[in-house]
């Protein structure tokens, strides 16, 4: 597969590293020699120095018989551009990063005549996480599949879990009543993810993910030495456009939202465009006006400013005034990292969302549904299995599955199953499975 890329930031970036992983013919295009020479320094892929919107360039690089272009630039006009261009050229398909979310909507516009078949705004994304990590409070990574049939919901392990020093084995015994699959382990000062196996131990600190069915889900809070608790009562920080639009979707939903904007002019049209939102004109920094906005009855504070150390900060001076949730948007992803050692309860990157979004369409087969956890490098795969795949020849525990990924659950006839070493995977399965880069290939091939 020919994957050309457009950009060379951060979404760039994050795409490229995860191709290098691949055996895909993957360009980067960039105006930025020093960007590239990085790229080259640490990725496999071929980077070209110039304007992804000439002609002459595209056609040096074989833009014809490339499967799909993707402009990841920092200009929304630019990456339209190219994906016009690209398509007259001949890509058979192109995505587009985008800033307005109205080209999200139905509109009056048919931009696949126009040669953009798909477009990605980060802003949009990023919300939707919002959205989704409020509705499970209780955890800082959560990701649904099958209307959450399924779902991989990750969580810190504190003094009070009981699974702290327990293995995955005494601890499956202890809690046998609950249904629930340890798919990953990340932890402190330990580069490499954890595949879990039955003697792997607990610690303290731990970011652990699991797989648990819906009917389950009440039932793991107890185990984590964790509360159920629902969200009404939110504070965002920033009247960005994703400040805005996570407004939009948690009022829509009956929370009660107040957005706090330092710009005077910006609050005013915010407060014009959200009705249902108490917009604030002040500095969210200021302790004295958090107090008098009633931060202590405040159940989730959200940090979407354009300044990752404003957001961050906030959040941790909001979670000293007893805020159950903070969840705070950064720029750099080398924090992403620290989010658990800090005390932010979720720290998001709307880049690195977008480019994970983007990386489904780059996915053949029988994939239904790709995610990307925040701390990890690794993938949450949602197959469907067809007549005849391997994975369907002998039960679990006789397949030959790579010791780097692991079952998440099993979706049969609309109910959801655990996926223990007896089952017998059948054609017509929907089958989750998390997966590190490297084995990525070898579990694609069992579901062929």
């Amino acid at each position: 597969m020919k994957i050309i890329i457009a950009g060379a930031g951060d979404v760039g970036f994050h795409l490229a590293k995860l191709l290098s992983y691949e055996s895909q013919d993957t360009y980067i295009i960039d105006f930025d020699g020093e960007r590239l020479e990085y790229i080259n320094n640490h990725l496999d892929v071929i980077t070209k120095k110039g304007d992804a919107t000439s002609i002459k360039l595209l056609k040096e690089i074989g833009i014809e018989k490339a499967d799909l272009l993707i402009a990841v630039t920092d200009s929304q006009n630019t990456n339209f551009t190219i994906s016009v261009i690209g398509k007259s050229l001949g890509a058979k398909k192109t995505i587009a990063r985008i800033d307005n979310p109205e080209f999200l909507c139905e509109c009056d516009v048919d931009f696949k005549k126009l040669g953009v078949d798909f477009m990605i705004s980060p802003q949009e994304l990023a919300a939707n996480e919002i959205k989704m990590l409020l509705n499970q409070a209780s955890f800082n990574d959560t990701v649904s599949f099958e209307s959450g049939l399924f779902n991989v919901l990750g969580a810190t392990l504190t003094y009070k879990s009981p699974l702290v020093d327990m293995t995955v084995k005494d601890a499956r015994q202890r809690f046998i009543s609950v249904d629930y699959i340890v798919i990953a382990i990340k932890r402190e000062n330990v580069a490499q993810t954890i595949i879990p196996r039955g003697n792997t131990t607990f610690e303290l600190h731990d970011q652990v993910y699991f797989s648990v069915p819906n009917y389950s889900m009440k039932n793991l809070y107890p185990i984590l030495g964790k509360e159920q608790f629902n969200i009404k009562n939110v504070m965002i920080l920033g009247g960005s456009s994703i400040g805005e639009k996570t407004a939009r979707n948690l009022t829509k939903d009956h929370f009660n939202v107040k957005l706090i904007e330092k710009n005077k002019e910006k609050a005013a049209a915010l407060a014009e465009e959200l009705s249902d939102t108490l917009v604030i004109n002040g500095d969210g920094r200021n302790l004295e006006l958090l107090e008098e906005e009633n931060i202590r009855q405040t159940d989730a504070f959200i940090a979407v400013t354009g300044n990752s150390e404003t957001n961050i900060m906030s959040c941790l001076v909001a979670k000293s005034k007893g805020v159950k949730k903070t969840i705070a948007l950064v720029e750099n992803m080398d924090y992403i990292d620290i989010s658990q050692t800090i005390g932010i309860q979720s720290l998001i990157n709307k880049k690195l969302i977008a480019a994970s979004n983007i990386f489904k369409h780059i996915r053949k087969g029988e994939i239904l549904e790709l995610a990307n956890l925040h701390n990890i490098d690794a993938e949450v795969f949602e197959f469907e299995v067809p007549e005849g795949a391997k994975v369907t020849e002998k039960p679990i525990k006789d397949l030959r599955f790579p010791r780097e990924a692991v079952f998440g659950g099993v979706i049969r006839n609309g109910k959801p199953l655990m996926s223990f070493g007896d089952m017998q995977i059948l054609a017509g399965d929907k089958v989750i499975v998390f997966c590190l880069p490297e084995a990525v290939e070898t579990v694609e091939s069992l579901f062929k």
